[in-house]
């Protein structure tokens, strides 16, 4: 492939990237429930080093488009809420990945 080809191949993948996922607190939530089957809401605060706040607009964000299930529940009293990633979010989050890779496999020369 030619510099001009590799040029508008990486312009419309980057055109083309998820912007709901490639904000970087939201890039973090999905990477940690990527890997695993679900987690609970301190346990992405302390990873992502998000405040409160924050974690929990994202996780809105993410919910409102569909991508994470949320669930709510007492333990011992205490409010406990943990998150999944649904099969939308599972399938964006790939796309996402591989439209990345394609994107610096085009710019980063071997």
């Amino acid at each position: 492939m030619n510099d001009k080809n590799a040029e508008e191949d990486t312009s419309f993948l980057l055109g083309k990237i998820n912007r709901v996922i490639h904000e970087p607190g939201r890039l973090m939530i999905m990477a940690h429930l990527a890997v695993l089957d679900r987690a609970d809401f301190l346990f992405l605060k302390r990873q992502t080093g998000l405040t409160w706040g924050n974690l929990s607009a994202h996780i809105s964000k993410l919910e409102a488009v569909g991508y994470l299930d949320v669930e709510k529940e007492f333990v011992d009293k205490k409010p406990h809420t943990t998150l999944h990633l649904t099969d939308k979010g599972r399938t964006a989050f790939q796309t996402y990945r591989q439209r990345m890779k394609h994107v610096f496999e085009d710019v980063v020369p071997e």
